[in-house]
């Protein structure tokens, strides 16, 4: 289903078009919602991503990619070819187990530091000990892709497009102030939906039949 087909299906199960003059992205906000509450409720492989950074001499700070949300992994990459997987740890252990920033060597942990002042919407990331080279880095990384409201066509909308669809309906009738009970339909329809997403991104996706055996129903 891409954006086009989607958005005429809302209006056709909502019977409204939401042609709002003083809102006319409202429906645009009705599927970018819907989409923000499923990235965040199962875990897809197309929502990693991988990137590689680069270390300074004597600077212990790299900067997160702007589209960052959360790491899955991160490796320096050493002269060899070898990575070297770094350990995730908070600000305070790293600051605890090397004081002095001065002390460099091959980063062997990272956390997730923050923004600066300067730029507060960008974040940033600590590493210890200070690396004493300029490292090549690869991160794996959970991100939002593009909303099928711009790209017209998504791996969410051609794959799982109950999901997408029931969760833009339960934000409309929220929106329309609908009856609690057709409100609870969609929220029925859109957790039915999840949950098979769930099995796909969740379980299949994180095994397969030589590891895990094929999948079996129990017989009564």
């Amino acid at each position: 289903m891409n954006y086009t087909q989607l958005k005429a299906a809302i209006q056709d199960y909502a019977e409204n078009d939401f042609n709002y003059s003083a809102d006319p992205s409202v429906l645009d906000r009705f599927i970018k919602q819907a989409e923000t509450r499923v990235y965040n409720m199962v875990q897809f492989p197309s929502l990693r991503k991988n990137t590689t950074l680069s270390t300074v001499n004597g600077n212990a700070y790299v900067n997160c990619p702007n589209d960052f949300l959360s790491a899955y992994s991160m490796a320096v990459i050493l002269a060899t070819g070898a990575y070297e997987f770094l350990l995730n740890k908070d600000v305070n252990f790293i600051r605890s187990s090397y004081p002095n920033p001065a002390s460099t060597g091959t980063p062997r942990y990272y956390a997730l530091f923050g923004p600066t002042i300067a730029s507060e919407s960008e974040l940033r990331f600590i590493f210890g000990p200070t690396p004493n080279a300029i490292f090549s880095l690869e991160l794996n990384y959970f991100y939002y892709p593009e909303s099928i409201v711009t790209a017209s066509t998504t791996w969410l909308g051609d794959n799982f497009d109950p999901v997408l669809l029931y969760g833009a309906l339960m934000e409309a009738a929220v929106y329309m102030k609908q009856e609690p009970d057709l409100i609870g339909l969609y929220d029925g329809k859109f957790k039915e939906a999840v949950a098979m997403a769930k099995r796909l991104g969740d379980g299949l996706d994180r095994q397969d039949a030589y590891r895990s055996g094929q999948y079996r129903q129990a017989v009564t």
